[in-house]
């Protein structure tokens, strides 16, 4: 067992798959052990690297390893299948992040700290809060255009509800039933996305890489707190045009023989802080006129030769973030 130099671990929610080998490449052991046997195992195991996928439960496992001092790391899934051979097991996906964090040029993933995990946890609530409340708006509306009463688009003529169920008295009684139901909810759901807001608020007040991220130009507080609890500090991007890398918000590649042939952006990374992000490009750029500085020059200068939508996925690529510094273009 001294000779091990690296072991991989492929989570699982009770049973767990580890792979060890030494500093050859050879597989010295593999097992299949429970959550409580395997923290007992490397608690008292010699220092090495432990490689697992990032997924759910690596964060927190990862930090509970580093307490015992091994070097920790991560691999995206992504990574990891081409490495898988023939068929697929637990133990072959082990061997498969074994192979992949062999590879010199292997990227890793940051751990997230707890506060890290909280605030993504809050933001992954207000999504799935906001998509309810979506679906409420949608239905009474549905339900009204049903009976031949078309409302306007937005949410400010669904908190006055009651007022246009009176003026339509012709309407079923149990319709209005299920329509003051529906707004019942409405009203809670709204509620508790001010409350979630608050609380982001609050955190972000008590953060410095927070309140950071709230310099950037257009950047707000639900952006900012995305990508303090997606990002961290960046320490492991280069430099801005890394971070844009990962987000997909740079042009996907086909090129063979030689020849370059740039397509449309990739798409890749996380979709939500690679849609925030546009979104506040969007909103730097409807108030154009009142901004000043060198950014400001250089979307105007673009403007005149690029489509808006270009311009707002490279707008992103051009500013870089770094705790403790000023704001300054890349």
């Amino acid at each position: 067992m001294q000779s091990v130099t690296l072991v991989v671990i492929d989570l699982g929610k009770h049973a767990f798959h580890h792979h060890g080998q030494d500093q050859h490449g050879k597989a010295v052991f593999r097992k299949k052990v429970s959550r409580k046997q395997l923290i007992e195992f490397l608690a008292t195991f010699h220092t090495c690297t432990v490689v697992m996928e990032a997924c759910a439960g690596a964060h927190c496992m990862a930090r509970k390893l580093a307490s015992f001092g091994h070097q920790v790391k991560l691999i995206s899934p992504q990574f990891v299948r081409p490495f898988v051979k023939s068929n697929k097991n637990d133990f072959v996906d082990a061997e498969a992040i074994c192979e992949a964090a062999s590879r010199p040029v292997m990227r890793f993933v940051t751990p997230k700290t707890k506060s890290q995990q909280t605030l993504s946890a809050l933001h992954r609530v207000r999504e799935s809060l906001i998509r309810d409340r979506t679906k409420t708006t949608n239905q009474m509306q549905g339900f009204l255009l049903e009976f031949g009463i078309s409302l306007p688009i937005g949410q400010a003529v669904i908190t006055r509800l009651p007022a246009v169920l009176a003026e339509h008295a012709e309407l079923p009684p149990p319709l209005i039933a299920i329509l003051e139901r529906l707004h019942a909810h409405f009203k809670y759901l709204s509620e508790q996305i001010i409350e979630l807001d608050k609380e982001m608020a609050r955190q972000l007040a008590d953060d410095d890489l927070g309140q950071c991220l709230l310099s950037i130009p257009g950047v707000g507080p639900v952006t900012a707190s995305v990508l303090a609890a997606e990002m961290g500090d960046a320490a492991q991007y280069g430099c801005s045009r890394d971070f844009a890398a990962s987000l997909g918000l740079v042009p996907r590649q086909y090129s063979t023989g030689g020849r370059t042939n740039l397509l449309g952006i990739s798409k890749q990374g996380d979709k939500n802080i690679r849609r925030l992000l546009v979104q506040c490009a969007r909103a730097y750029m409807q108030r154009l006129d009142r901004q000043s500085g060198r950014l400001a020059e250089w979307v105007r200068v673009m403007l005149t030769r690029r489509h808006s939508n270009v311009v707002a996925c490279a707008w992103r690529t051009n500013w870089r973030e770094q705790p403790g510094r000023s704001l300054r273009i890349a």
